[in-house]
């Protein structure tokens, strides 16, 4: 799963949320989600293959922007559903969506490594 984040500069909870009034930034939000949900993560045979920052669009609109993003490999499909119908994870989520103002999570079939484009 490809994961690109752009946060939120101030996490955007509702106002009657226990972390409403922390003032945490769209970042320390995403981290919030990240402590909470990670070992949920791990349970299900999540990990993490590679992360970045963004640095700059190479190709596509020129003012689209990411903060970081990240690709996470899953045992299964099957895995990722556990991971986002579990209880505690619906909870964490809260977190994630306050975070960020825009994201995108792309699903892509593993392919062999190596060699050229083709």
């Amino acid at each position: 799963m490809l994961n690109l984040l752009l946060y939120r500069e101030k996490a955007n909870y509702p106002r009657d949320h226990e972390y409403a009034a922390k003032g945490w930034s769209g970042k320390e939000a995403y981290q919030e989600y990240a402590r909470a949900s990670g070992p949920i993560f791990e349970r299900v045979g999540g990990e993490i293959v590679w992360r970045g920052a963004f640095e700059s669009m190479v190709t596509g609109p020129v003012d689209a922007r990411w903060d970081d993003g990240f690709v996470a490999r899953y045992p299964s499909a099957g895995a990722f559903f556990e991971m986002i119908k579990d209880p505690e994870y619906q909870q964490a989520v809260m977190n994630r969506t306050a975070a960020l103002s825009d994201s995108r999570l792309i699903r892509f079939e593993p392919g062999a490594p190596g060699g050229g484009f083709a």
